[in-house]
């Protein structure tokens, strides 16, 4: 057993397990920032729940679906542990549903794009070194892959953000009937997924956003 150990690691290439850990890293990041403003923007309605559950935190472990996050890495669809949100604290809760919702995607372009603007002052004033090359390609990393969740969770896809979002603008039995399939929502994205269906689309949009958000900054 020590053998094939000793021989696996020979085999490992220090950077790809240097950029699996940047990407891990990078999608922690994303997915804590995403729900911790769920969760501040549940509170600035009036919703105590995710501050009383200890869940308005940067710390991601405190927001890690192992599964969800296993699934992310292997076949592009993951999620994190939703934030909980009480509706009755809301003055409308329908809402409020929509912009507790919408505040994970915007907070995904906000962080896309404070990624990219710091990324400049690295390019334009630090020296070049490795080490700034490497923080320099994580910055973009984690600003592409923010951009990628944010557009995917505006899907209007029960239980996706955009589904509540979208909630928001439709009449109450519009709504509740949307809400209906929510279980059945999370099946049609794994189908979506497995069968490559739709990520053409999110590429794209990804691109498009990342290329404005450089011409903004660059």
């Amino acid at each position: 057993m020590l053998h094939y150990l000793e021989a696996m690691f020979r085999q490992m290439d220090v950077s790809s397990l240097l950029d699996a850990a940047a990407r891990v890293a990078a999608v922690l990041l994303c997915l804590t920032v995403h729900e911790l403003c769920h969760g501040l923007a549940a509170l600035s309605l009036g919703d105590p729940t995710a501050k009383s559950m200890d869940r308005l935190s940067l710390n991601p472990l405190r927001h890690i679906d192992w599964l969800g996050l296993l699934m992310m890495f292997t076949v592009g669809f993951g999620w994190a542990k939703p934030v909980p949100v009480d509706p009755r604290y809301f003055k409308d809760p329908k809402k409020g549903m929509a912009l507790t919702a919408l505040a994970g995607p915007a907070s995904n372009f906000m962080l896309a794009f404070s990624l990219i603007l710091i990324s400049k002052g690295i390019y334009l004033y630090a020296d070049y070194t490795p080490v700034w090359n490497g923080i320099y390609n994580f910055l973009h990393l984690t600003a592409i892959l923010s951009i990628g969740l944010g557009l995917f969770n505006l899907l209007p896809i029960p239980p996706l953000d955009g589904a509540k979002v979208l909630g928001g603008l439709l009449p109450d039995r519009t709504y509740f009937a949307l809400m209906r399939y929510e279980r059945y929502g999370m099946l049609l994205l794994l189908l979506m997924s497995f069968a490559d269906v739709g990520s053409g689309v999110i590429n794209r949009g990804i691109a498009a956003v990342y290329g404005v958000m450089i011409n903004l900054i660059y």
